[in-house]
């Protein structure tokens, strides 16, 4: 029986290997096509845009995760059907839930990799996509991190903690250097709204450094003009999809302490908590393909069908969380619609086969 899990087992997982690749070479190209029309910006060049793709991989691969894992088992299972290996399977007595556990097998391994490279390699990677087209494309200096958005402005450093969005952020320090690069204020405010023309402060503490030592002035309010706009900020924010887990968490603990919407970021947490269950109804539903109605038709037949119902669990996931957001639903209720209605769907198409 391990013979066979193997066997079963290597055929999916080959077959979702080769599904992610052409996958993400699409959608990559897609995406570079996207940046040819801002090569010419500044110092953003080709190259940059390529660098740039490269560097969106990790997080495309993550968003279509739950689409791969269906069309790698719709091929992988497909193959051995037209190979007649799975009626020889089924005559030997093996179950059709016993077909389905390997394939979860095979899902899950999947799925422990994409969750570590959605929490760490894609997060890092989309900050640093980002910092580097807004560098090439403005001229100044930034880095965009985990722990917010460093950028020089003439003689200041900016570091910006929270990117609640282009025209609002959250504590703000600014570092003013002399000629001779020494520290000579510290600038720190809870909060920073942009107001059209320039950024609005408030909270603010102001620290003047000189050789007699430190004084320390209180504001409630401070106008503040830089380079860093809303334009800049817009191009390192990252959508709250693309964010860890933690940095999630992070942002919507800093939004609950100010008064601020949290709605999205909470949203985009269940997003990533349902994953797991998003793979399993993806699964099952490569099943009936294979054994279902479609079992006499052709492997191309076969994966078309199965592209559109990826498509459609993907429209109907965006469709509900955006539908949530403008309504004030539920979070929880808004993420859940899609993987309860392909669960009916696997359900009813699984019960056919038997």
């Amino acid at each position: 029986m391990r013979l066979l899990d193997r066997h079963i087992g290597s055929t999916v997982l080959n077959s979702t290997m080769v599904v992610m690749v052409v996958l993400l070479a699409l959608f990559a190209f897609a995406s570079f096509a996207g940046e040819l029309d801002r090569v010419g910006q500044g110092n953003y060049d080709a190259m940059m845009a390529i660098q740039y793709t490269l560097l969106l991989l990790p997080r495309l691969a993550y968003q279509l995760f739950p689409i791969v894992v269906l069309m790698g088992a719709i091929i992988g299972l497909g193959m051995l059907a037209n190979q007649s290996e799975l009626v020889v399977v089924r005559a030997a007595g093996v179950s059709l839930a016993r077909i389905v556990w390997t394939v979860t097998k095979v899902g899950l391994v999947l799925l422990a990799v994409m969750v570590l490279i959605g929490e760490y390699v894609a997060p890092a990677a989309e900050f640093r996509a980002q910092s580097l087209r807004a560098e090439a494309i403005s001229g100044q200096a930034s880095f965009r991190s985990d722990s917010g958005l460093w950028a020089r402005d003439g003689s200041s450093v900016i570091h910006i903690r929270d990117l609640v969005s282009s025209d609002q952020v959250g504590r703000v320090s600014v570092y003013d250097f002399d000629g001779g690069n020494q520290l000579k204020t510290v600038t720190t405010a809870k909060r920073a709204t942009y107001d059209g023309q320039q950024w609005v402060l408030s909270g603010v503490q102001r620290s003047e450094i000189s050789s007699a030592g430190v004084k320390t002035v209180n504001q409630g309010e401070l106008h503040w003009r830089s380079l860093l706009n809303p334009d800049l900020i817009g191009v390192v924010t990252v959508n709250p999809e693309y964010l860890s887990v933690t940095g999630l968490l992070r942002y919507i603990r800093y939004l609950t302490d100010n008064g601020l919407d949290t709605s999205q970021y909470v949203l985009a947490v269940w997003k990533k908590a349902v994953m797991p269950l998003t793979t399993m109804v993806m699964i099952v539903l490569a099943v009936p393909f294979v054994f279902g109605p479609l079992r006499s038709v052709g492997v191309g037949q076969r994966i078309f069908v199965g592209t559109l119902f990826g498509i459609g669990y993907f429209l109907l996931d965006q469709t509900t969380g955006h539908l949530g957001l403008v309504y004030g639903l539920s979070p929880f209720m808004s993420v859940m619609v899609a993987p309860i209605t392909f669960s009916v769907v696997a359900w009813f198409l699984f019960r056919r086969v038997h």
